[in-house]
């Protein structure tokens, strides 16, 4: 059986991204490395115990891959990565409580109820729950 074990996002600043990821939207930290000249390694996960094999690199996002790729999701309005929700409505209050802004509230599409925010490191980071 072949599972995601690591997936990254582009993002403007590790330590910045890193901060935002642990301490706004609630992941723990799984590997935190200094990989010398300024450069961070960096992944984070979801807390509690929950998904203990999965795991999200914030990775530099400078470069000639990087900074197009990032600079075209963004102007279409598309995230970079959904991270699902129990309860969006709960989240979206939360998150805004704390600052963070948000490009599309909650909205209904299809099977899902969907929010947009912006993960102030140059990312569009969708919420998704499954209604019903």
């Amino acid at each position: 059986m072949i599972k995601v074990a690591m997936t990254s996002v582009y993002v403007d600043d590790v330590a910045k991204a890193h901060a935002f990821y642990t301490d706004v939207l609630g992941f723990e930290t799984r590997l935190s490395m200094d990989l010398g000249g300024g450069t961070l390694f960096v992944t984070v996960g979801a807390a509690e115990g929950a998904q203990q094999d999965l795991q999200l690199l914030l990775e530099p996002g400078q470069g000639p891959i990087a900074e197009p790729y990032r600079a075209a999701l963004k102007e279409a309005g598309l995230p970079c990565i959904v991270f699902s929700v129990d309860d969006i409505e709960a989240e979206y209050e939360r998150l805004r409580a704390l600052g963070v802004e948000f490009t599309q509230a909650p909205l209904e599409q299809g099977p899902v109820i969907t929010a947009v925010l912006d993960d102030t490191s140059g990312n569009l980071v969708q919420l998704a729950q499954p209604k019903g």
